[in-house]
């Protein structure tokens, strides 16, 4: 049964896109097949891997598309992109997928397109990792109605925590629906332990989050800026990076289920 990860933040700039990238690569390094699903407008997990959100043929945009228009035996694996590295796949962004909160109230019944197409995908891949838009809207609603399990990077400062606040009362009116709501797990990311505002901000984090916050830490490493130049993801352009190691250890933990346990203290 394919496990379906999302990975949101309503602040820009956190690194959401850096996670999927490289806990996809090293998913697919690791042998499980595995799918990366772009639902942010700007495409940049599409243009990730050298694809162009504004020419690109069929993408996310036309799922929806089709099920507006209630098309029978829609195959979304015909909208899927295998990369050149195996067992990695992206089912890509159009910039057109910008529009679809103008148009939902017209379509109606919008909310589940996506873990409906995944549930067609069950069979054909183990993970499933979503990139989901910096803004509250029907895309983001698809990512947290369709995963398993919430990834919420956080930049180690003072005003990334408090944009949190804002997505954890997006998590509790989305999941307040659900029967079982998914686990979600914060990230600290793009942390400088050598200064004292990153230092003082992750402790703020571990007292405010104590049973969600992973409690390591995704270090800065300028090697996700070389990796993202050649569209490769970060632990198959370089294994040894400091940034692999890190979100190797967070991938250890998710693929067991317990990122978020108080359990896996004292890992900073």
């Amino acid at each position: 049964m394919m496990k379906i990860w999302a990975v949101s933040n309503q602040k820009g700039g956190v690194g959401k896109t850096t996670s999927v990238v490289t806990l996809g690569g090293l998913l697919s390094s690791w042998g499980f097949r595995t799918l990366l699903v772009d639902l942010d407008p700007h495409g940049s997990l599409t243009s990730y891997f050298k694809m162009n959100p504004d020419q690109i043929e069929f993408s996310v945009y036309d799922l929806f598309r089709d099920a507006s228009e209630r098309k029978k035996n829609v195959n979304p694996e015909n909208y899927v992109v295998k990369t050149e590295f195996d067992g990695l796949s992206v089912l890509p962004a159009a910039t057109a997928i910008a529009t679809l909160d103008r148009q939902v109230a017209q379509m109606g019944g919008m909310g589940l397109v996506i873990a409906s197409a995944l549930a067609k995908l069950k069979d054909d891949y183990d993970y499933a990792i979503i990139d989901s838009p910096p803004m509250l809207g029907v895309l983001m609603i698809n990512a947290l109605a369709a995963c398993d399990h919430l990834i919420i990077p956080v930049l180690a400062e003072f005003l990334a925590l408090k944009g949190l606040d804002r997505m954890v009362h997006t998590i509790n009116m989305v999941f307040h629906s659900r029967k079982t709501p998914p686990r979600f797990t914060i990230v600290p990311t793009m942390y400088d332990k050598r200064t004292k505002a990153a230092r003082e901000s992750l402790a703020a984090l571990l007292q405010q989050y104590p049973d969600n916050v992973w409690n390591s830490v995704i270090p800065v490493d300028t090697k996700v800026r070389d990796a993202s130049r050649v569209g490769a993801p970060l632990s198959l352009f370089d294994p040894n990076a400091k940034a692999v190691e890190a979100y190797s250890e967070l991938l250890e933990l998710l693929l067991l289920d317990k990122a978020g346990d108080k359990s896996l203290a004292n890992r900073a």
